[in-house]
């Protein structure tokens, strides 16, 4: 596969944890990446300073010369976007990392033909360890897909699914690290309270999470995991019990399917 050139239209946290997990592990293939954003120059000539990168307020100027444009702003602002972008794509590979947005709206806007595929990674792209789910569209061919593979390689892990999957998974890959941050931050509480400097409070969590999440990888069933933690009627089974008991599990599969629908509205918005 030839060096790619690589414009993203965007440079939010989502755009940036993409090109600086993929300037990390996959430089070999970059021949350039390129960073569009109309307003906030400050952030683009930080971009430029630390990655390395090149950037532009207009990113029509860039989009002959890309092999790939990787659209990187809010939902509701893609319509207005692809119809902007659509005179200008030749066949360059178009990908976009919008929560609702799917398939469909890319495929009607953009010329006939044209490849395209949506992702959806999480914020741990930055340090190469997302688990990014993705569909491709009917004109994604071999060649784009070796492209594709390389951007997601250098990001983490990826498992492609349906086009409707990925709209219900979004939750559970792309918002659940938020769900389990806001879990992290009342265990450094708890820590805090118990005489733990914040740091150490930290340390602890981030530690306990890491060790559990690597069981988790060896396959192990976490309903298994979790009863070689709890004794019957001993410490954890009182802590289970209060989960219970405030319906832990309604308010989980609750907040899954809040972030669905809100992805919904956006992307109609």
């Amino acid at each position: 596969m030839r060096k790619q050139r690589i414009l993203f239209i965007g440079a939010g946290r989502m755009a940036e944890a993409i090109f600086a997990g993929v300037l990390r592990t996959q430089k070999d293939y970059i021949e350039e990446i390129v960073v569009a954003n109309r307003s906030d120059l400050a952030r683009l000539h930080a971009m430029r300073d630390q990655y390395g990168v090149s950037v532009t307020t207009d990113w029509r100027d860039a989009v002959a010369k890309a092999d790939v444009v990787l659209l990187a702003m809010p939902p509701q602002n893609h319509r207005d976007v692809l119809t902007q972008l659509a005179p200008y794509i030749k066949g360059q590979l178009v990908m976009t990392v919008a929560a609702g947005i799917g398939i469909g709206l890319l495929e009607e806007t953009l010329p006939a033909g044209t490849p395209v595929v949506w992702i959806m990674p999480n914020t741990a792209a930055g340090i190469g360890e997302s688990i990014t789910l993705f569909t491709c569209g009917r004109h994604v061919e071999d060649k784009q897909r070796d492209v594709l593979n390389m951007v997601l390689a250098g990001i983490g892990e990826a498992v492609e699914c349906t086009e409707q999957q990925v709209h219900d998974l979004t939750a559970i890959t792309g918002s659940a690290p938020a769900f389990l941050y806001r879990m992290v931050e009342e265990l450094e509480l708890s820590a805090q309270g118990y005489g733990m400097a914040p740091e150490t409070a930290r340390r602890m969590v981030a530690q306990m999470i890491y060790g559990s999440a690597a069981m988790l990888k060896t396959g192990a069933d976490p309903a298994d995991l979790r009863d070689s933690v709890t004794t019957p009627g001993g410490a954890t089974a009182a802590g289970l019990r209060v989960m219970d008991e405030r319906r832990f599990s309604e308010m989980m599969q609750g907040a899954v399917e809040a972030t669905n629908a809100r992805a919904r509205e956006m992307a109609n918005e």
